[in-house]
């Protein structure tokens, strides 16, 4: 058990089946105003050394010399086909650039980055415990946050600190912000912010991120998605550009000669049971002899009914109907493109 997990426990969280925190469930609504969220599931891989960045350029897919003091980045690490094995949020703060991704996927990343490391002069270690990170959404989210002094970044993925906290602005169709600092500090924020906001559940986080076409690569879905099927080219996540990086001629040649395929939609679906990532769908009218396609991130929405992100073949989905799990299994509903669109899909 960490500081934070007894800070949180003594404030209300209790342990669920699988270990992790949760808060006794309140349905949210718009009276509520704002949300206060823990997001310790996430986990962090801190990079430092003289040649950190440096090191990460070549393993990563975006460019990571555009991180600053007012710019982050998704990026993913891939393997040598272009699979995609953890998408990262990436930032810098000082001299260290850190990866946010789901905790589970944080030991395999550090094991995986650290065989390349060889002789450059770069440290990688698990900073998961190191930095508290706490999760603000609602239509009173920067009223509430400016009062506490903290500063207001005003676009998606923008980075705002001071001297003790980072603040990012993440996409959502609600202002929503990450809260980055150590733990002295968050504990001080979370009571502060706790007697106004309502407190929420990570389940609600995912929902927001589902929403938002934000995809996110789980144990389940390693190695199954090239970052072209994840929208990722149009959510800034991968630059085609930067040189060299494990997995680039495969991401460049589907970019600039070939024809994708398959991509994220938004959908619903009714289902008696969860939907979990990395489950397949089966589309009617499709041909193909290869999966129709898969979800990518589940949420429930209300009893029985879930929101989804998912990786569907084009052709298919605008052909036929989409079923979860078997091809007589319950049928997508609402299948529609991201917030973003698909206009600057290049495929």
């Amino acid at each position: 058990m960490t500081a934070w997990q007894d800070f949180l426990m003594a404030h209300g969280a209790s342990l669920d089946a699988h270990g992790q925190l949760e808060f006794p469930a309140a349905p949210i609504t718009a009276a509520s105003g704002c949300q206060l969220y823990d997001l310790s599931q996430f986990g962090l891989i801190a990079a430092q050394g003289a040649e950190a960045a440096e090191f990460l350029q070549g393993q990563l897919t975006n460019d990571i010399r555009e991180l600053s003091d007012t710019h982050t980045q998704l990026s993913a690490h891939c393997n040598h086909k272009g699979r995609i094995l953890t998408l990262f949020h990436a930032l810098r703060l000082g001299d260290t650039i850190y990866l946010q991704a789901p905790r589970e996927r944080i030991a395999d990343s550090l094991q995986r980055l650290s065989r390349f490391i060889l002789r450059a002069q770069v440290i990688l270690t698990d900073a998961s415990e190191t930095l508290i990170r706490i999760g603000v959404a609602g239509d009173s989210a920067p009223a509430l946050l400016a009062a506490q002094g903290v500063p207001i970044p005003e676009r998606d993925y923008e980075l705002a600190q001071t001297a003790e906290i980072a603040v990012i602005r993440m996409p959502s169709i609600q202002p929503r912000f990450e809260l980055i600092g150590a733990f002295e500090l968050m504990r001080e924020q979370w009571i502060q912010l706790a007697a106004q906001a309502q407190i929420a559940n990570i389940v609600d986080w995912t929902r927001l991120n589902i929403q938002a076409g934000m995809p996110t690569v789980y144990q389940q879905t390693v190695e199954t998605f090239i970052p072209q099927m994840l929208n990722l080219q149009m959510l800034d996540g991968v630059s085609f550009n930067k040189g060299c990086y494990t997995g680039q001629e495969v991401v460049a040649r589907m970019q600039f000669l070939g024809k994708l395929k398959r991509r994220m939609y938004y959908a619903e679906v009714e289902s008696t049971m969860p939907p979990v990532p990395g489950a397949e769908l089966y589309v009617t009218a499709s041909a193909s002899q290869q999966t129709d396609g898969w979800v990518v991130d589940s949420c429930p929405l209300d009893a029985g009914r879930y929101a989804l992100l998912v990786v569907i073949e084009i052709a298919a989905c605008d052909a036929g109907e989409i079923r979860l799990g078997a091809a007589d299994g319950p049928q997508l509903l609402a299948v529609r493109e991201p917030p973003y669109g698909f206009a600057d899909a290049g495929n």
